[in-house]
């Protein structure tokens, strides 16, 4: 994979979200010698990667900086950072709650500011990545962001940053409430006479088959996962008398949709300092 690296990138906090960012550019090439994370316990992150536990005098010309430590850090790292930043310094946040105002409003001198929002998956190079920054962010800045994110998986602009919170709860949330699903559904296989590790390997198995599966589907024909739910249902048999419990009264749709609207609501709580 050929990708045009920052000349140089300086994380913020490298915990779980960061990490596997940084795990995967990694893995895809990124020289290690181009990397610095700001790690107050000073903990190792990977070979070659310098770890410091205060900031430096200066960032190297062209340094993109990645925040992530956590939102509520944003006014000391803005404080300690904003005098090294200068008109070429690129910002990508991945601070949930944190607006690109406030961003602005800290880091005055950067002119490219973006915010991410990934899920964990970017580490497997699978994940989603949603992207949102203003007109002040140049069009070079933007293209050279996305060519960083792509490597993670799907990257995604969204038009508004009013949608962050939603598409965070989808993409970002969404990975969580896949585990609670796999972990039910090996949990129901159990409760009808599966033995529980089978029921569990058997569960996991068919998520990731199906996932790759509408993947697949979705990509060379635009085939839905609803067509393809209605496709393996024959009428009359098993698979259609289950999907009847799910469909009914949208009971389905219902919980997820109250699922989603839960984790945005928090969002936007968040974002007002709750």
């Amino acid at each position: 994979m050929s990708i045009n690296w920052p000349d140089h990138l300086f994380l913020v906090g490298c915990g779980n979200m960061a990490g596997q960012m940084l795990s995967r550019w990694l893995d895809c090439g990124l020289d290690p010698a181009r990397v610095t994370v700001l790690r107050p316990s000073g903990r190792p992150v990977a070979d070659g990667v310098a770890v410091v536990t205060d900031y430096p005098a200066a960032l190297p010309a062209g340094t993109t900086v990645l925040l992530g430590m956590k939102p509520y850090q944003i006014a000391d790292v803005g404080a300690a950072l904003a005098p090294l930043c200068t008109a070429d310094t690129r910002i990508i946040s991945i601070l949930a709650g944190t607006t690109l105002a406030d961003l602005r409003g800290r880091f005055p001198a950067a002119r490219d500011i973006v915010r991410a929002m990934p899920n964990l998956p970017v580490g497997l190079g699978e994940g989603v990545t949603a992207l949102f920054t203003d007109a002040t962010t140049a069009q070079a800045g933007k293209a050279d962001v996305e060519a960083l994110i792509q490597p993670l998986g799907l990257a995604e602009w969204i038009a508004g940053e009013a949608l962050f919170n939603q598409v965070t709860a989808l993409s970002g949330c969404g990975p969580a409430f896949l585990f609670r699903f796999a972990d039910a559904l090996a949990r129901a296989g159990e409760a009808i006479g599966i033995p529980a590790e089978q029921a569990a390997r058997m569960a996991l198995a068919t998520v990731q088959g199906s996932a790759n599966m509408a993947a697949r589907a979705s990509a060379h024909a635009g085939d839905s996962p609803a067509i393809l739910a209605d496709r393996v249902a024959s009428p009359g048999g098993m698979t259609r008398q289950g999907l009847n419990v799910l469909d009914a009264d949208d009971r389905l749709l219902t919980l997820l949709t109250d699922t989603l609207a839960a984790a945005r609501d928090r969002g936007e709580a968040m974002a007002r300092g709750e």
